[in-house]
C-alpha cells in the first residue's frame, strides 16, 4: 500500500529542480512512497513562500487532509512562527493521526504540535536538504525512516524521552504558550551562523527556562560568523558551562544540524520506526 506524504513550506520557497530531484529519488528508490508537493512550496513573497495566511492554508491542507500520512515540511529559513496560533486551532481529526517532519525553523510547528499533542513530531532532514553536498543521502534518511526503517535515528537515544530543536527557534518558543513541557527529556540542539557570544547568550536564555530536563546534547554548531575578538570558549565549552551554572546534566554531542549528517530524532520517548 502506499503511503501519500504531504509537502508544504511554511516559511520558505523551495526550488523545483530540489523537489524534483527527491520527487525523482522516491520514485526510483522508494515505490512504497508519494510524495506530494503542494503548490505552495515555489510561490514568493518577500522572504517568504507565499503571504502568512497563503502559507496557513496549505499547512492545513496537508495536516487535515485524509488521504496523508504525514506532513512534510519542505524547508527552514524563517516564517513558520508567524502561522502561529491559527495553525493549531485550524487542524482537524485527520491531522492527529499524522507524523509532522522537518527541523530549523519548522521547529516552531514540531514544539507547538508536540506541545498541544496533536501527532507525531520527528526532527528529520528535509527536501531542501537535496542541494547539499551529500544530500542525496540525507533525504534518504527521512525516506527510509517513512518507509519502516529506523537505521538513519540519532544514535544517542535512550529511554528518556527526547526532543530536538535548532538552538535560535527553542529559545524564540521558550516562555510562550506554545513551547512545550520538557521535563525529564533529553534535549539535543544545534545551531548555524551565530556568533559565538550570541550561542553564549541563547544557552543562557534556553538553560534559564527549562531547568528540569534529564540532560542536554549538543548537536553541529556550524558555518559561525568571524567576530572582531576572540570569545574565548567554543561552542561545547558554553554548553558545558550554562548547563553546570543551571544544573542540568551535560550528557554529550548528538549528531544532528544544519548538514547532511542530520539524524532522525522522534519526540518523546523511543519507537518504532513510523508506521503511519
Amino acid at each position: 500500500m502506499t503511503k501519500r506524504i504531504a509537502i508544504c513550506a511554511p516559511a520558505t520557497p523551495i526550488l523545483r529542480e530540489h523537489a524534483d530531484a527527491v520527487t525523482a529519488l522516491a520514485a526510483a528508490e522508494f515505490p512504497d512512497l508519494e510524495l506530494a508537493f503542494h503548490q505552495q512550496c515555489f510561490l514568493q513573497d518577500g522572504h517568504f513562500a507565499g503571504a502568512d495566511p497563503v502559507r496557513l492554508a496549505a499547512f492545513l491542507d496537508c495536516a487535515n487532509d485524509p488521504g496523508s500520512a504525514a506532513v512534510w515540511f519542505a524547508k527552514g529559513g524563517y516564517g513558520s512562527n508567524r502561522l502561529l496560533p491559527r495553525a493549531l486551532d485550524g487542524l482537524g481529526p485527520c491531522a492527529r493521526d499524522k507524523t509532522y517532519l522537518g527541523y530549523s525553523d519548522g521547529g516552531f510547528l514540531l514544539g507547538a504540535l508536540y506541545g498541544a499533542g496533536i501527532g507525531r513530531q520527528v526532527h528529520a532532514p528535509m527536501p531542501t536538504d537535496i542541494r547539499r553536498e551529500g544530500g542525496a543521502e540525507a533525504v534518504r534518511r527521512t525516506l527510509r525512516w517513512l518507509s519502516g526503517d529506523g537505521s538513519g535515528l540519532e544514535p544517542h537515544r535512550d529511554e528518556r524521552p527526547t526532543a530536538a530543536f535548532n538552538l535560535t527557534t527553542l529559545a524564540m518558543l521558550a516562555g510562550t504558550r506554545f513551547m512545550p513541557d520538557l521535563t525529564g527529556h533529553v534535549l539535543m540542539v544545534e545551531e548555524v551562523a551565530e556568533h559565538l557570544y550570541e550561542i553564549d547568550r541563547l544557552f543562557f536564555h534556553v538553560t534559564a527556562q527549562l531547568p528540569e530536563l534529564a540532560g542536554l546534547r549538543l548537536g553541529e554548531v556550524t558555518d559561525v560568523p568571524e567576530n572582531d575578538r576572540r570569545f574565548g570558549a567554543d561552542a561545547e565549552g558554553i554548553a558545558r558551562d550554562w548547563c553546570a551554572r543551571a544544573g542540568i546534566p551535560f550528557l554529550g554531542r548528538a549528531q544532528i544540524g544544519h548538514s547532511a549528517a542530520n539524524r532522525i530524532v522522534p519526540f518523546g520517548l523511543a519507537r518504532d520506526p513510523d508506521g503511519a
